[in-house]
């Protein structure tokens, strides 16, 4: 059994990657790379920080989240609480989009 959370991390990043585009799931992949920390910790909390400002246009709180995760990649303590919390929302996104997609099908739109 998996005691500092690395296995719910990944299947988190696994999932992330097959719900977005291919570009951006190559960065993901990227970004999960030791080389990366320099930048995956600025980037987290630049992420975080925008999410705080989500009453604007292009910024919104689903960052909060992305910004979370990238944090957790090297921080155990954050890894399952994290994963755990990612694969939750992911499987509400798709439950809203397979309802949202039911809904457009019965009304004809």
């Amino acid at each position: 059994m998996d005691t500092n959370g690395t296995e719910e991390l990944d299947q988190a990043y696994e999932r992330l990657e097959r719900e977005t585009p291919d570009r951006v799931a190559r960065a993901i992949r990227w970004l999960r790379k030791p080389e990366a920390r320099p930048v995956r910790w600025p980037l987290g909390l630049l992420l975080i920080v925008g999410g705080f400002f989500g009453f604007l246009p292009i910024l919104g709180v689903e960052l909060i989240p992305v910004g979370l995760l990238l944090i957790a990649q090297d921080i155990p303590a954050l890894r399952k609480p994290v994963g755990k919390a990612t694969l939750w929302l992911e499987k509400k996104w798709i439950d809203l989009r397979r309802w949202w997609q039911n809904r457009k099908r019965r009304t004809g739109k």
